[in-house]
């Protein structure tokens, strides 16, 4: 186990330093050199413009700011805004409780919710599974943002069961920062749910005609404990390798979500300063979001690896 362990981690410092070096050249052309005009405005003297590069080190090629960059990097320091006074570091972790307040409550309504459906499904073959299917399918199909306009008019503007948009801390009200997230975490929570449910209902059913289950049943063993014992562990390996995957569309969607609600996260500081070319905070936001999916999928491996030593071996 400890080997698994260590070529997890191996693999996600790899990952991290692979999409840290794309993104950091990427950002950089498409700044096309512009970066010091842009800070200064369009009155700056060459000069000036000049000047700001040298201080900055856009003077440099791309891969020695990049090698700059990481070695501050891995000492914890990841720069300073080009527009703001405020560190880079305390940007992201001001930005992240938000992200992870909408996230973690996701992962787990998603992850128990779909588990349930998938199950029900699986063991009651009828008219619920059916309908659970075709709503499944169309919630599926529609975007998360759509769903995210849909509650925050219906629910947050037109009724006033919940804010619309707005963050408040737990620090401020706990009771208000739960009313803050509900919009957000249905929103991103519908479409997971039904990827996940899918997955899990598809392996519970082959693991219900597997030969060793009829023999618990021959065994005189209630169809309840069998799902709760053999089949919820077989079958789970499935939903927990497609929540790791659905994290990261999560991710992703979070981004649009925190526009929408206004949410001061991870998401909305990205989409704000990668508009304005700010290299430093963009990066940051980055490798904070790498590293929150490389901790989720770790944590997925592991456990799956629990519930089948065969996966170990991969």
């Amino acid at each position: 186990m400890t080997s698994y362990i260590a070529r997890r981690v191996a693999s996600g410092v790899v990952l991290l330093f692979g999409i840290s070096l794309l993104a950091y050249v990427l950002l950089t052309l498409a700044a096309g050199g512009n970066t010091a005009r842009n800070i200064l405005g369009d009155t700056a003297t060459p000069e000036q413009i000049a000047q700001l590069e040298l201080e900055l080190g856009l003077d440099q090629p791309v891969f020695v700011r990049y090698g700059s960059w990481l070695l501050d990097a891995l000492r914890g320091d990841l720069g300073r805004s080009y527009y703001t006074p405020q560190s880079v570091t305390q940007a992201v972790t001001d930005a992240l409780p938000v992200s992870l307040s909408v996230l973690v409550p996701v992962v787990v309504v998603s992850g128990v919710t779909a588990f349930a459906l998938g199950l029900l499904c699986a063991v009651r073959r009828g008219w619920l599974d059916r309908a659970v299917q075709v709503v499944s399918t169309a919630v599926d199909a529609v975007p998360n943002f759509l769903v995210a306009l849909f509650l925050a008019t219906v629910l947050g503007v037109q009724l006033a069961l919940f804010p619309a948009v707005g963050y408040v801390s737990p620090q401020q009200s706990v009771l208000a920062w739960m009313a803050t997230l509900v919009l957000p975490v249905t929103a991103l929570s519908l479409g997971a749910v039904a990827g996940i449910a899918q997955q899990v209902r598809s392996a519970a059913i082959g693991v219900l005609r597997q030969d060793y289950v009829r023999t618990l049943r021959s065994r005189g063993l209630s169809q309840r404990r069998i799902v709760l014992t053999s089949v919820l562990r077989n079958s789970s390996t499935t939903g927990l390798t497609m929540l790791g995957l659905q994290f990261v569309g999560l991710l992703g969607g979070s981004v649009v979500i925190e526009q929408v609600f206004a949410l001061p996260g991870l998401g909305t500081l990205a989409v704000t300063n990668t508009t304005k070319g700010d290299l430093p905070l963009v990066m940051g936001v980055i490798v904070a979001t790498v590293a929150i999916v490389i901790v989720v999928n770790l944590v997925v491996d592991l456990v799956v690896a629990w519930l089948n030593p065969k996966a170990r071996l991969r």
